[in-house]
């Protein structure tokens, strides 16, 4: 089970995307679980997410780790289908929330929302780290090539 989990390949292409929806990912993250880049922090994103968008506070605070945890996992390649699961799991619920906005980014700043064009990259960045593992240069990859079977 460990070796499935955790089996992935040199491959490059799954470090790339792995990394850069880490990074993209750690800024808000980080922006919610530590109040850096200019975010509210901790108690306030729960809060925010609780009275505005309705989700309880554990699922709030769920999704923060999600994002803050899960983008310190992808950066690493440290159980990449399990963090790429979850990242994808928050994008879902994300979009869900961005349809009534249309699919395109609100770039002029004329509409009252914006598209969710952005989560089915990320969804589609998902899925292939799901298939693919977390490729060259990952923890993963080190754990499966140490390990005795």
């Amino acid at each position: 089970m460990k070796t499935q989990l955790l089996n992935t390949t040199e491959n490059w292409g799954a470090t790339a995307i792995r990394f850069a929806l880490g990074i993209v990912l750690f800024s808000h993250g980080a922006q919610s679980m530590l109040g850096w880049f200019g975010g509210s922090g901790l108690q306030a994103t729960i809060k925010f997410l609780s009275d505005n968008m309705g989700l309880p506070a554990f699922i709030a605070f769920a999704v923060i780790c999600i994002q803050f945890f899960g983008s310190l996992m992808l950066i690493t390649g440290a159980l990449t289908r399990i963090a790429a699961l979850g990242v994808f799991g928050i994008f879902i619920g994300m979009a869900s929330y961005h349809f009534d906005y249309g699919f395109h980014m609100n770039w002029s700043g004329t509409n009252a929302g914006e598209g969710y064009e952005y989560h089915v990259l990320v969804l589609s960045m998902c899925v292939m780290l799901f298939i693919t593992g977390g490729g060259a240069l990952s923890w993963d990859r080190k754990m499966v090539k140490n390990h005795p079977l």
